[in-house]
């Protein structure tokens, strides 16, 4: 009996479709691939390889001026040599300057991170008076040049006694990069659901215990990604290291770098192997924290 059925209704959606109906297309067949999925292989590479080899080229010629030996015009850097590195770290003092970028780097990621998860949290959470229009002077804040800043940033770190101290640039760092950090973190905030924070409210958490259970878990990419860029900007940025500090055993790995420019002349081999110490501490942590940097992009979604 079951058969019979089981024949009885294959023929019956036979009918229905028409034994002579075309094949679905391909597409369809296959999940529906679309336009872009058909396209030559060459269409995607070729302008990714251009694009790969125009990055990569600048990255070559500082390591091939850091690894060859000093006059050397070869496009090959062998038989290489580490005596520019030498230099650089012992001779021009590096060692100080990579120290001083990574006290500056790490300091300025701690701050920033608190305060812009405190910040918003406040604004993701609360309702209050002037949210909107603190929002938008948050916006317009990005559009201010950092050299504006810099004579009132001056005029208070000398009444502070801050200058030629490393923690004028930490604040200056800070309060250059918290307007967005700020904006980010809020949103990332915002697209965790209240309710999740309700439900351990009424188990008996508190405000503060709810979040640090909750609420932080789910930011850990957001939070990452805030970090990171707070790292490098404060790693790689020049202009407040330049004004605030003025005693060379207070240089960051930038202030450093422009010394190494003479008045009459360069040397390229210690300039390319400062460049070199200065690039791979920020490989390394794009490196490692690459798939949360990414999560941190894409987050707002909760699975459940």
């Amino acid at each position: 009996m079951t058969t019979a059925v089981t024949t009885q209704q294959a023929t019956v959606s036979g009918a229905d479709t028409g034994a002579g109906d075309a094949p679905p297309p391909r597409a369809t067949r296959r999940g529906g691939r679309g336009i872009a999925d058909s396209a030559p292989r060459w269409q995607i590479f070729l302008p990714l390889g251009l694009y790969l080899l125009f990055t990569l080229i600048p990255f070559y010629w500082m390591l091939l001026f850091a690894l060859r030996p000093a006059g050397s015009t070869s496009l090959v850097p062998w038989p290489a040599t580490t005596a520019h590195f030498d230099k650089v770290w012992n001779d021009l003092g590096f060692a100080i300057f990579f120290r001083n970028s990574l006290l500056v780097g790490v300091a300025s990621l701690i701050m920033t991170t608190v305060v812009a998860l405190a910040g918003g949290y406040a604004l993701a959470r609360f309702k209050f008076r002037g949210r909107n229009g603190f929002l938008l002077a948050l916006l317009c804040s990005q559009f201010i040049p950092g050299a504006l800043m810099l004579v009132p940033l001056f005029e208070i770190f000398r009444n502070l006694n801050l200058v030629n101290s490393l923690w004028s640039v930490v604040i200056a760092e800070t309060v250059f990069q918290l307007p967005l950090s700020l904006i980010l973190i809020s949103g990332f905030i915002r697209n965790v659901p209240g309710e999740l924070e309700e439900a351990a409210w009424v188990d008996g958490c508190g405000r503060f215990r709810a979040f640090c259970a909750v609420v932080l878990p789910l930011l850990r990419p957001g939070l990452i990604a805030v970090g990171s860029f707070a790292f490098v900007h404060s790693w790689n940025h020049f202009l407040f290291a330049l004004m605030f500090l003025s005693s060379q055993e207070k240089y960051t790995i930038p202030v450093g770098l422009n010394y190494t420019i003479g008045a009459e002349s360069v040397d390229l081999g210690a300039l390319a192997a400062g460049g070199v110490v200065a690039a791979v501490p920020v490989v390394i942590v794009f490196a490692f924290i690459q798939k949360w940097l990414i999560a941190g992009f894409s987050a707002g979604a909760v699975k459940g």
